[in-house]
């Protein structure tokens, strides 16, 4: 999987990685991935719920250690 950009947001909590996610996306192309690294344990839903609203396609998310990692395309 080819990932356009990475952005960090570990140590932030909610909203931050969201609001990160957002503007890194709002300078995309359609169809290019971003891929988010965060420690918050309620960005899993957080990035489920942000996905459904916006409609960028949450492509994977996993769990690595204490981290999260949430994989979006762009719409």
């Amino acid at each position: 999987m080819h990932i356009d950009q990475e952005i960090d947001t570990r140590g932030l909590n909610c909203p931050l990685p969201i609001l990160k996610a957002k503007k890194a996306l709002a300078a995309m192309e359609s169809g290019q991935l971003l891929k988010v690294v965060a420690t918050d344990t309620g960005s899993i839903r957080d990035f489920q719920a942000f996905a459904k609203q916006t409609g960028n396609a949450l492509v994977e998310q996993q769990t690595v250690g204490d981290e999260f990692i949430h994989i979006l395309r762009r719409r």
